[in-house]
């Protein structure tokens, strides 16, 4: 690969002007190389999704401060009356435990699972099946089914992102570089179109910045 086409700070700098270039820089552009994340239009779409997911490089942890008015709109299944709502509002680790129960190779509410296998990464890894599956994969030098909490370092944090990436098979969609393809990309990581245009508007600062010629 030929100087001008490497992926540089300055370019993740210009992509996501809020991030800490210097922490991230490194482990981003390796866990990429690694993952085969190597051409400017996988490199963009790749970008676009992480910088919205991790608000620029900014969260790694999951959310689940919620009010009980939040909660009865995001996890209604979970929360079915105002009461049980009040009763686990503003409580991270209950709410975990409630809606991650029973799924995703997690254990009961009791458990404790939801919380220790919450959302971690630029594209939150969550619950034991999934922490699992990355560490057979990548097999890092600390077990992350056993200390989960070094997902939200820089180096699995990115690693693990690449991971769901090519798991899902994102890249082939990336490469087709049609706003069609970005949507069905979407679905895959957020299993909806949540924060759709903000996704497209981080693509399209990202596909200029890296020059994507599609």
């Amino acid at each position: 690969m030929t100087a001008e086409h490497e992926f540089n700070p300055r370019q993740l700098a210009k992509i996501m002007p809020r991030a800490d270039v210097g922490h991230w820089f490194l482990w981003l552009r390796n866990a990429m190389e690694f993952g085969k994340i190597d051409t400017p239009a996988r490199r963009a779409a790749f970008l676009a999704q992480i910088a919205h997911e991790s608000g620029q490089l900014t969260r790694v942890e999951e959310n689940l401060n919620y009010s009980a008015k939040r909660l009865r709109q995001v996890f209604e299944r979970y929360f079915s009356d105002d009461h049980i709502a009040e009763t686990y509002a503003g409580k991270p680790e209950l709410i975990a435990n409630r809606v991650y129960a029973n799924r995703l190779g997690n254990g009961n509410e009791a458990s404790g699972d939801g919380w220790k296998y919450r959302g971690r990464g630029l594209i939150q890894l969550t619950g034991r099946d999934n922490y699992f599956l990355c560490s057979a994969v990548l097999k890092p030098k600390i077990d992350i089914v056993e200390r989960p909490e070094t997902v939200a370092e820089p180096g699995m944090a990115a690693a693990s992102a690449v991971w769901f990436w090519n798991r899902k098979g994102l890249s082939a969609k990336a490469d087709e570089g049609t706003k069609a393809a970005f949507e069905w990309i979407t679905l895959r990581i957020n299993g909806g179109l949540n924060g759709l245009d903000d996704r497209l508007a981080y693509w399209a600062r990202a596909k200029e910045v890296l020059e994507v010629s599609q």
